[in-house]
């Protein structure tokens, strides 16, 4: 399940997404700490391509795949050094695979700003300081045990020490981790070191509700997240909390004429997603049968065999073949029986990479 951990400073937006988003309710107000443990939200990830395997296939159930989303505490200045809810704030986000940063791009005097003024690069910088300064501590630690180790002279230690040594310098210069020019057995080090700046990270410019129908690209406050989330190669998302969780709020039949009334073609939640599984690299293979409809997700690359194995360990133990139709051939054939007619049902073996909307059965023998 793909984990997504919401940060940003108090008072940015947070909570009124995590609330859109998983209609959860979390408490969101005015004033900083609102949130203090976490709260964790399990919502189904929209695939239009389930709901017409179900027209095809009549299953007793459509089960979509799931992404979990953190709202976790918003962080401040010193939070490395243990204030405002500090230490307890960067625990949280260590148990995420992905971060999502929302950063306000909106003005209201209703909603205080703990920096006493809207200005999106600042925020971000302020956030990315306290989690390299974290970061920097876990570094130190490590690098004060592999010197003594590296004493022995052996090769590995020392090319570990090295590494070591040239992220520290990399993370001394305010420059996150996931920025880190590394070779491939370096980045696979820093992988192990899981820093908080290592973790993708998305960008959400949180904008007003009267900017939703303009191009978020022409507005000030968003270019400043975008010119500091390019420095180091991140995506950013423009989005309005507060029209999102009025969605949340509606009816799903009513929904759609929401969005076309105030100009958006789909939710935040379906934008995010899809931004979520490109963040971490993630796709979704299908099975389709009378029982149950369902999208699995998996990162891409994956061969057969471990995508069977994300069914039920049994069918990665005891795998034979799989049987595969990409989504967008089984509707055009209408069925698996004229797919299979056709010879556009192909056999697949243990190192077959699976594909984005491939449909698969899996034959093992256990």
């Amino acid at each position: 399940m793909m984990k997504l951990g919401v940060i940003g400073l108090p008072n940015v937006g947070k909570s009124t997404l995590f609330n859109a988003l998983t209609a959860v309710g979390a408490p969101a107000a005015n004033y900083p700490f609102c949130t203090i443990e976490p709260n964790v939200g399990v919502v189904p990830v929209p695939d239009a391509r389930l709901e017409a395997l179900a027209k095809l296939c009549a299953p007793e159930k459509v089960t979509p795949a799931v992404v979990e989303f953190v709202d976790i505490a918003g962080l401040v200045r010193g939070a490395s050094r243990g204030e405002g809810l500090g230490n307890r704030f960067l625990s949280h986000i260590r148990e995420v695979d992905a971060l999502v940063h929302v950063v306000r791009c909106f003005s209201s005097d209703d909603v205080a700003h703990v920096e006493g003024g809207v200005a999106p690069a600042r925020d971000i910088e302020t956030v990315n300081i306290e989690l390299v300064l974290s970061d920097l501590d876990t570094l130190e630690k490590r690098f004060e045990r592999t010197a003594k180790q590296a004493k022995s002279g052996d090769k590995k230690l020392l090319f570990e020490l090295e590494t070591l040594e040239r992220l520290r310098a990399h993370l001394e210069k305010g420059l996150p981790a996931r920025t880190f020019p590394g070779t491939e057995a370096e980045t696979a080090l820093v992988g192990s070191l899981f820093l908080l700046t290592a973790k993708p990270t998305l960008y959400a410019a949180n904008i007003g509700e009267e900017d939703i129908v303009k191009d978020a690209r022409t507005l000030p406050l968003v270019k400043e997240v975008e010119a500091a989330a390019g420095r180091e190669g991140s995506r950013v998302l423009s989005i309005c909390a507060r029209v999102e969780e009025e969605i949340a709020m509606l009816p799903l039949k009513d929904r759609g004429e929401f969005l076309n009334a105030v100009g958006l073609e789909e939710s935040g939640l379906d934008r995010l997603a899809r931004e979520g599984y490109a963040l971490l690299d993630l796709i979704s293979f299908l099975t389709a049968g009378p029982k149950e409809v369902r999208a699995w997700t998996i990162r891409r690359g994956t061969r057969a065999q471990q995508a069977a194995g994300k069914i039920h360990t049994d069918f990665e133990r005891g795998f034979i073949r799989a049987e595969v139709v990409h989504f967008d051939t089984l509707m055009e054939c209408g069925s698996m029986a004229a797919a299979k007619e056709r010879g556009l049902l192909r056999l697949e073996g243990r190192d077959y990479v699976v594909a984005d909307g491939d449909v698969v059965l899996f034959r093992f023998n256990v």
